[in-house]
């Protein structure tokens, strides 16, 4: 039944276990190095059933299915290895199972399980970084009514796993940082937060990267092809920001997952199923997009389960010192600086802005203004450390006439703004211009021009 060159290779190898069972279940060959393992004779294993030997054994499995085991962990007294059991067919029918093992020393069997535990450790981490939630309701700062009542909102939308949440707002205002927050919050905090920018990705790609394709899909698609972001954020969180923009074709691929639960990568015809929550995001108004036909209608109300209107920051101006506050201790980690505080007047000045940027406009208004006190060597911001915002200053007067052109009273304006950063600034040409926001070369012909050279220059 065995060829004698084969019984005469697995009799002289001691790298390597081997043993032939019969469709009955019945030992007809075991190697030397395989007896040594087992600690038994010859007589004791041929003949016997391989059940009585080894209980574990897959080949009564390959026995019974036909079909091979490659690659599974076989330990036996002591000894670990890597197994391989395969059908051995003739006639179209199973008659035997041959089944072999690499045989390695216990300490270095223990050096390969930890180095590759630690690689795959390593790669999980990375994962988990890469797709995991940053922020948050702890980050979501404000006593305003307003926003109190849409993170309470928030935090019973993350009890349930399941639901659509559409957030909805202006730019700046927070959005991404509320989908994060209830990705966290949920039960799903483990799995993956996947965030996909609708705007960001040509309409011809987007498909590919919600749904992923298969190889040979279209011209330059990657070699054994791709999974799409839905079935990465298996089990996870999608962020579908900026889902205004998404086309109406794209629209209708979204409707169809969102009802079935499913879709396909392109390029195959096999449906792949995920469990997903999806949060979507826009700053648009996509009632009056429905309207004007440019927003399908049934997805508004797929998505539309629960919706989190994000108010702007003119609209709970009370939370500026909060959000001042919290920041300036943030951003003093990432600018390397040492602003402790802000000053009433400084506060004063915010509160009157009408930030169309909202705390994104805030963030960067803040980050400016930080790095200018620093250069100046304060510690705390002060008014002067604002006037790019361009609110209007306590001591710039603007008076309005009938009888002057629209473009004469502008220049009389900015003649006194510049006149009045210059006297703060004591005539520091290169810090006004970076107060101003204006190239420095700029600054010196507006100086020349309005004649405000100090009388000592």
């Amino acid at each position: 039944m065995i060829p004698d060159l084969l019984v005469s290779d697995l009799l002289d190898t001691s790298a390597m276990t081997a043993i032939i069972v019969c469709n009955n279940g019945t030992v007809v060959f075991i190697n030397k190095t395989y007896l040594d393992v087992l600690g038994k004779k010859k007589e004791e294993v041929v003949g016997k059933n391989v059940g009585d030997i080894t209980p574990e054994s897959r080949t009564l499995t390959v026995l019974r299915t036909g079909k091979a085991i490659v690659g599974y962990n076989w330990s036996v007294n002591g000894y670990n290895m890597i197994a391989c059991a395969l059908p051995i067919i003739k006639d179209g029918k199973v008659v035997a199972c041959f089944a072999y093992s690499l045989f390695m020393d216990i300490w270095d069997a223990k050096d390969l399980v930890n180095n590759l535990m630690s690689e795959l450790n390593m790669y999980r981490d990375e994962v988990r970084n890469l797709y995991s939630a940053r922020h948050g309701f702890s980050e979501i700062i404000g006593q305003a009514r307003n926003i109190q009542d849409m993170k309470f909102m928030a935090q019973k939308a993350a009890l349930h796993p399941s639901i659509t949440v559409l957030v909805t707002g202006e730019s700046g205002t927070g959005k991404e940082l509320f989908a994060h927050a209830i990705h966290k919050a949920s039960s799903r905090s483990r799995m993956p937060f996947i965030r996909v920018n609708c705007a960001a990705i040509p309409e011809n790609l987007l498909e590919a990267e919600l749904f992923g394709y298969e190889e040979g899909a279209f011209t330059g698609s990657r070699k054994g092809g791709n999974p799409g972001k839905f079935e990465l954020a298996n089990g996870g969180t999608i962020f579908l920001d900026e889902i205004g923009e998404m086309s109406t074709s794209m629209q209708s691929k979204l409707l169809v997952f969102l009802q079935e639960k499913e879709f396909e990568r392109l390029g195959s015809n096999h449906p792949i199923r995920v469990n997903v929550r999806i949060i979507a995001a826009t700053n648009r108004n996509l009632e009056e997009m429905i309207t004007q036909q440019k927003f399908r209608e049934d997805l508004y109300y797929r998505l539309n389960v629960l919706t989190l209107d994000i108010p702007p920051l003119r609209n709970r101006i009370e939370d500026i010192p909060l959000l001042v506050n919290y920041l300036i201790t943030k951003l003093n980690i990432d600018l390397k600086t040492n602003v402790v505080s802000m000053s009433d007047e400084a506060l004063d000045l915010l509160s009157k802005y009408n930030w169309p940027g909202n705390i994104r406009e805030l963030v960067n208004a803040l980050q400016r203004a930080m790095l200018l006190a620093d250069m100046g060597n304060y510690n705390i911001i002060n008014a002067k450390h604002l006037y790019f915002l361009k609110i209007n200053l306590d001591n710039v007067n603007l008076s309005l006439s009938s009888t002057k052109t629209l473009k004469m009273q502008l220049r009389c304006y900015e003649k006194q703004i510049l006149s009045k950063v210059l006297e703060e600034t004591n005539y520091n040409k290169r810090k006004t211009a970076s107060i101003l926001d204006v190239d420095l070369s700029s600054l010196y012909k507006k100086i020349k021009q309005y004649g405000l050279q100090p009388d000592d220059a």
